[in-house]
This record gives structure tokens, C-alpha cells and sequence, in this order.
């Protein structure tokens, strides 16, 4: 009860100082008709009983006052003060206070103290009056039209629409490891002479790398041959052409063999892919044993992306979400990606977790282990319930917006909120499409509805 009660008073101390020394005029409901006694009596009929801003800003002072840019502020006489005419709303009219029973009377100063009779306090000023329905359970409050204009407070609907946002981490470009190969031989052979290729390279499928000489690829090749001249079909000529392809022969290399009919001494071995040479091995001359890596060739058409990105953005990416990657060393640019793979180990050291993002690069200037700029586009699947975030009013423990139920009447109401993007956010319960929320000056509305629920507890226990 104490930590609500120091809500409410730390509303009114930030209300004076966001308005000069006009405390009275923008005093939370329980002191308002207080602070408004006090003004009138103040004042003569036709005097100034404030001055606010020239461009009706809610700044407010109780003295003469200048604007920043030098224009004075205007007069404002008791008789111009809207809230003057409307303060009484608040409570029912004369002719609807007649018909309406009164609960108890409160004390004006806002204290802890109810009267089942009409009263006055120490400085001979009259309880105020609460009556039947004005006390809602449900912690509502009630402004006038002239406080309203003078907190600032705005509305706006609930609406459903989707809601997007970016979440941004750097990476670095890495090779698609499904496109990388190398050449080897499956069998004891030589490299008789290697191509003019080396380490860097762009090669094209197809293209020869090297010449090899083998025995065994010699006798494969006499094999079939052999099968060939002797007019062998079926099983026969299948399985001495299989002995070929067997050890990885280059289909050009059988398909010369069956139309020349002549044994080579060394057969030209062709790249199995596009791609640069990222290694080359083979040498004039050496001898080269099954599974020796002489070539490694990959293709950069395609390249990963990693990046890694908080722990609390990981509910956010799916597979095959957008992502935009902008190169650090390529400024201007910019390529298209999708979320391919969400790693599923985090990092413990520093909260993260680790995503792939494949990227075409069909021009190859993303080069391996370059820094890039990911910016990944979450949101909804479709159109939800938002409000713009200022009007959620979030404690940690608890979230809750102000209800503008019509004619100065606020509610507070407790929600239940999803994802943020955009300057709004997604509310999964507590309101309904159409209804509008509070989106500026709610934290004073919410200060004078804890303030009202304080005084409402301390006025049930006493009279209890």
C-alpha cells in the first residue's frame, strides 16, 4: 500500500517539474479540488490565475514566463480555464447529485480519512463527496476535459496489423562445404604432367588438371579392349567396361578408347566441378598412391553466412526467414539470403547461438572469411493485435495499458504481451481490436489510479 501511495506523489513531483511551479493546476484527482479552492480564492474575478504556453503546449506557471525563443505566455483567467467548467463532471451535476446517494466523504487533502457525514478538516475545507458507481472497483479513474489537455494524454485504437523487425549481427562468409571436392586416384599410378592450373585458379568441369599413367589402368583398359575385338556383348562387355569406371576413369578417356581402339599410355584426369583450386599437390612426375589428395577445388557460387545472434532473439528466426548481408569491404552492396540452419548449440561464454544463412554469389566477389553486416527480418506471419509500446506500461513483474473507456474515464487493464518490432507490440490478451489505449501522458493517469486504489483500501479499513 505505501509503494503505491509513493507512486502517486512521485507523479505529482515529476508534474511540477515538467510545468513549472504549476503544481495545483495539474494535481492528481485526489488534491485537484483542493489545489482549485485555493486558486479561486486567490484570485479576483478576471485575474490571471496561470500562464501556459503560447502554442498550447501543456506548460504551465504560476508567475509571467517567457518561451525559450522569447515570447511571453498567455494569461489564463479563472473564467477562460476549461477546468474551471469541467472539474465538477467529475462528480455528478447538482440535479444529478440529488438523485444519486452518496457513499461517504473523503478527506480533500487526500488522506486516509472518510466521513459517513459531511465534514471539515483542520484548515475548514469541506470533504469531498463520493458517490454510488464514482467508487469503481476495477481502479478506473476519471479526468476532467481540461486536465486531459493538459497532461497531453492521447489515444489510439487497437489495430491488427503484422509486425516486423530487424535483428542485426556481423558474420563472416564461409565456404558451402556440400561444394567442395577433391582428386584422387583409386588406383598406384604416376602424374605424368600436370596442366597449367595452380592455387587460386578458376577451373571449369571438364577441364584437365593433369596426365596419369597407371599398370592397372592399363590393364583395365586392355581388358575391355579385348571384349571390344572379340565382338563381346551382354554380361561380358558390361563387366569389363564396369572394371574401368570402377577406377574413376574419365568417361571421355572410355569413350576414345572405344572409338580409336588404341591403348593410351596416360589418360587426361578432368575436374570434377567448377570452382577455384583451393590446393594443389600434384607435381611432373610423382607417384601418387590411392586417395592422395592432388587437387581441392570449390565452388563459391553459393556461400554460408554465420553469424551468431543473442540468446533472446533466437525465438524470433526460423528456417528460410529473409536476411539481407551487406560485405564491410564491398560498401553499397547487398545480397539476399535465407536462414538455412539454426545451430542447436549456444555458446556459454557469450550467450549467442549460431546461424547459417545461404547467400548466392553467382559473381564470387563474397570471399571466404570476409566480414559482412546481417540484418535478419523477423515478425509476425500475419496481421495481430498491436499498440504502439508507448502504451505499455511494463514493471517487469507486470504489463498493463490504460483503457480510454470514453467521456475522461481511464481503466487500467493488465495484458499479456508478444512480439515487439516497429515501435508497437503484440498483445496475446487483455484487449480487443478497436478499443483505444493511452499512448502518451499514461503514466500519470496510472500514478492517480494506484493513488485512487491506496486511498480506497485505507478508506475500507476505516470504516470497517
Amino acid at each position: 500500500m505505501t509503494r503505491t501511495l509513493l507512486s502517486g506523489a512521485a507523479a505529482v513531483a515529476l508534474v511540477a517539474a515538467a510545468g513549472g511551479a504549476f503544481v495545483g493546476i495539474l494535481a492528481l484527482r485526489g488534491a485537484g479540488p483542493m489545489a482549485m479552492s485555493v486558486s479561486v480564492a486567490a484570485e479576483p474575478a478576471g485575474t490571471p490565475i496561470y500562464y501556459q504556453d503560447p502554442d498550447g503546449k501543456p506548460f504551465y506557471s504560476l508567475t509571467p514566463r517567457k518561451t525559450p525563443d522569447g515570447r511571453d505566455y498567455r494569461a489564463v483567467p479563472a473564467g477562460a480555464d476549461v477546468s474551471f467548467d469541467s472539474e465538477a463532471p467529475e462528480g455528478p451535476s447538482p440535479t444529478a447529485a440529488s438523485e444519486r446517494k452518496i457513499k461517504y466523504y473523503r478527506n480533500p487533502m487526500g488522506l486516509p480519512d472518510t466521513s459517513p457525514t459531511p465534514k471539515k478538516d483542520s484548515m475548514g475545507m469541506d470533504y469531498i463527496p463520493v458517490y454510488e458507481g464514482e467508487d469503481t472497483d476495477d481502479g478506473s479513474v476519471k479526468l476532467s476535459p481540461g486536465r486531459i489537455q493538459r497532461t497531453g494524454a492521447k489515444s489510439e485504437p487497437v489495430v491488427r496489423q503484422p509486425i516486423k523487425s530487424l535483428i542485426r549481427a556481423p558474420g563472416t562468409v564461409q565456404e558451402d562445404e556440400r561444394r567442395i571436392s577433391v582428386v584422387t586416384l583409386r588406383f598406384e599410378g604416376f602424374v605424368e604432367s600436370v596442366a597449367n592450373v595452380t592455387t587460386g585458379q578458376h577451373v571449369h568441369k571438364g577441364q584437365p588438371l593433369m596426365n596419369v599413367f597407371s599398370p592397372a589402368l592399363s590393364s583395365a583398359a586392355a581388358e575391355y579392349l579385348s571384349a571390344l575385338n572379340a565382338g563381346a556383348t551382354g554380361q561380358a562387355l558390361k563387366g569389363a567396361r564396369r572394371r574401368l569406371e570402377n577406377l574413376a576413369t574419365p568417361e571421355p578417356a572410355i569413350k576414345e578408347l572405344e572409338r580409336t581402339r588404341e591403348i593410351s599410355l596416360s589418360i587426361p584426369w578432368l575436374a570434377p566441378q567448377d570452382g577455384e583450386i583451393l590446393e594443389r599437390n600434384a607435381v611432373n612426375g610423382m607417384r601418387a598412391g590411392p586417395g592422395d589428395v592432388l587437387f581441392r577445388i570449390a565452388d563459391h557460387q553459393l556461400v554460408w553466412v554465420l553469424v551468431d545472434i543473442a540468446e533472446r532473439d533466437l525465438a524470433q528466426v526460423t528456417l528460410e526467414t529473409k536476411v539481407i548481408v551487406r560485405p564491410r569491404a564491398l560498401p553499397g552492396r547487398t545480397f539476399a539470403g535465407t536462414v538455412s540452419l539454426i545451430y542447436p548449440h549456444l555458446n556459454a561464454q557469450t550467450r549467442t547461438a549460431r546461424i547459417r544463412i545461404e547467400v548466392p554469389n553467382p559473381d564470387e566477389v563474397l570471399r571466404p572469411e570476409m566480414y559482412v553486416d546481417a540484418e535478419i527480418e523477423t515478425g509476425s506471419p500475419g496481421p495481430v493485435l498491436t499498440v504502439p509500446e508507448s502504451a505499455v506500461l511494463d514493471s517487469g513483474s507486470r504489463q498493463a495499458v490504460l483503457v480510454d473507456k470514453g467521456e475522461g474515464r481511464f481503466e487500467p487493464r493488465d495484458v499479456k504481451l508478444g512480439r515487439r518490432g516497429g515501435g508497437f507490440a503484440e498483445i496475446t490478451d487483455g484487449v480487443a481490436e478497436g478499443e483505444a489505449v493511452v499512448t502518451s501522458a499514461n503514466f500519470l493517469i496510472d500514478a492517480e489510479s494506484n493513488l485512487k486504489a491506496a486511498l480506497k483500501g485505507f478508506s475500507e479499513g476505516a470504516r470497517q
